[in-house]
């Protein structure tokens, strides 16, 4: 197989993934599964990852700034990785327990008016703190795959040029995962 067919092949496949991925994980947000214990302790460890996520790529920035390219590529993998488990994680949680509602007080699964006014403003800055960050987790992932591939193959100018892109959307959507998770925390039954 030539290099230039390697190359359209793996770009296909990119595709592919950035499109299955998200449809999968929503088919699978709405699927609960009974027979699986809640996994209601995964939420703050995935958190945590989106966190951790969030500091490797400002690590790996400030390596590849430095021109240490080797522990660049190591903290790049590591936050691939980490996103894996956290997208893992996730859909785990979501399969075994029921969707936790922002301002759900009592733990009904509804949020009354009551509870709305109880919330205030702070449920419009978390929706659309949520909505950025899902909209943008699903955006971000052809970026990373693409700016990955681009530098294994050797194609850092092209991969420099995606990657100005990849990093603040790949940082803003580890970022609000762990602020997200902090605004609904308090709504988690225990």
């Amino acid at each position: 197989m030539s290099t230039l067919e390697s190359e359209r092949n793996q770009n296909i496949l990119i595709i592919i993934l950035s499109v299955v991925i998200p449809l999968a994980v929503a088919a699978l947000f709405g699927i609960r599964i009974e027979s699986l214990p809640r996994l209601g302790f995964l939420p703050p460890i995935y958190a945590t990852i989106n966190g951790l996520t969030a500091v490797l790529l400002v690590l790996a920035v400030i390596q590849i700034k430095k021109g240490n390219r080797n522990l660049h590529e190591k903290l790049i993998k590591t936050a691939m990785i980490f996103s894996v488990l956290f997208l893992l994680m996730y859909v785990a949680y979501h399969a075994s327990s029921d969707a936790t509602k922002f301002g759900d007080t009592n733990f009904d699964g509804i949020v009354s008016e009551a509870e709305k006014l109880v919330v205030g403003n702070s449920r419009v800055a978390y929706f659309v703190i949520l909505i950025t960050h899902i909209v943008l987790s699903i955006v971000v992932i052809p970026f990373v795959l693409f700016t990955y591939v681009r530098a294994a193959r050797g194609k850092f100018e092209l991969h420099k040029k995606l990657a100005k892109y990849t990093f603040p959307l790949w940082l803003y959507v580890a970022i609000t995962g762990v602020v997200v998770y902090v605004m609904i925390s308090p709504y988690y039954p225990s």
